[in-house]
C-alpha cells in the first residue's frame, strides 16, 4: 500500500498581541487598518525559528460569529464588504532564514469608488512544505506497509481594514454575570451589542471594587475586535484570585476601552453589584 501524507492547518486570528506568532513566525503589527491619508502600510515579518521556513501569503474572505470564533466565506454576509480587491500586496512569497526579517508592503488602489463604510479581509500567511534540493537521493522505503506521516501546516490571518468616512459605530455592554466552576476561578460573562457603519477593537479590564472602596485589577483582555456587520459578540473572561478580593462583596467594573495611547477612549461600562 502506498503511504499516505496528512497536512495540519492551523488558522489564527490576530487580535491579542502587539507582535504576533504562530509556529516561527513573529508578525508585527497585528492589524493592518487604512483610514484617512494612509495609502500603504508595511508588516514586518521575522523567522524566530532555527530553520529556514517559507510562507505563501494571500488573503481570506472571514466571519465573526457570535461567539468571537472565526470561520472562512466565499461570499460577504449581508452587511459585509471585502477589502482585497483594493490592496496589492509585494511579495506574495518570502524565504526566511533563521533570525531573518523581512518587510511586507501592502498598498491600496482603484478606492476613488468606495462607498463610505468598512471593508474588510484578512490577510493569510501559510507556510509552505521544504522542498527536497535536486539531486537528493530519494530514500527507499518498504511500499508494502501502510505508513501515515503527518506533516503541520501553520498558518496565521491578520485583519487588514480599510475605513472610509468617519465612523458612527458604538457599543454597549449587557448580559453581565459572574459564574463559579467547581475548583476553578471565577469566569465573568457579558455581551457586545455594536451599532454604526464600521467595527470596534480595544482592550476590557475588569475592577473589583469592595464595600470600602478599594479597587483591585482582575481582569484583562486586550485586542478585542467586534467585527461588522456584527451586532453582537459573547465574551468570557476567567477572573485571578487577589489577595483581598471577595467575590461575593462589592461590585465588579467593566470597562471597554480604545486600544490607544493618543487618544483614550472609552466605548463602553458595565457593572456587577455582588452579594
Amino acid at each position: 500500500l502506498c503511504g499516505i501524507t496528512l497536512a495540519l492547518v492551523i488558522m489564527a486570528s490576530a487580535d491579542v498581541q502587539t507582535a504576533f506568532s504562530q509556529g516561527n513566525l513573529l508578525i508585527t503589527p497585528r492589524r493592518v487598518v487604512f483610514e484617512g491619508r494612509t495609502r500603504s502600510f508595511d508588516l514586518n515579518l521575522a523567522n524566530i525559528g532555527s530553520d529556514t521556513a517559507r510562507y505563501a501569503i494571500s488573503f481570506q474572505q472571514v466571519r465573526m460569529k457570535d461567539d468571537g470564533t472565526f470561520e472562512i466565506i466565499t461570499e460577504p454576509d449581508p452587511g459585509q464588504k471585502f477589502a482585497d480587491p483594493f490592496v496589492r500586496i509585494f511579495p506574495r512569497s518570502v524565504i526566511l532564514g533563521p533570525n531573518e526579517a523581512q518587510t511586507v508592503k501592502l498598498q491600496l488602489f482603484q478606492t476613488g469608488e468606495l462607498q463610505q463604510g468598512e471593508y474588510r479581509s484578512h490577510l493569510y500567511f501559510r507556510a509552505t512544505q521544504d522542498v527536497k534540493p535536486l539531486g537528493e537521493e530519494e530514500k527507499v522505503t518498504d511500499t508494502t506497509a501502510l505508513t501515515v506521516r503527518l506533516i503541520p501546516v501553520f498558518g496565521i490571518s491578520i485583519p487588514v481594514i480599510i475605513r472610509i468616512g468617519e465612523s458612527n459605530a458604538k457599543v454597549t455592554l449587557s448580559d453581565l454575570s459572574l459564574s463559579f466552576p467547581e475548583n476553578k476561578d471565577p469566569v465573568l460573562s457579558f455581551t457586545f451589542n455594536r451599532t454604526g457603519n464600521m467595527s470596534v477593537y480595544g482592550d476590557i479590564a475588569v475592577d473589583h471594587v469592595s464595600p470600602s472602596g478599594v479597587s483591585t485589577r482582575v481582569g484583562i483582555a486586550n485586542g478585542v475586535a467586534v467585527y461588522t456587520p456584527n451586532s453582537l459578540r459573547r465574551f468570557q473572561l476567567t477572573l485571578r484570585r487577589a489577595d483581598g478580593v471577595d467575590y461575593k462583596t462589592g461590585k465588579l467594573i467593566v470597562t471597554y476601552s480604545a486600544s490607544s495611547d493618543t487618544k483614550p477612549e472609552r466605548f463602553a461600562e458595565g457593572v456587577i453589584n455582588l452579594k
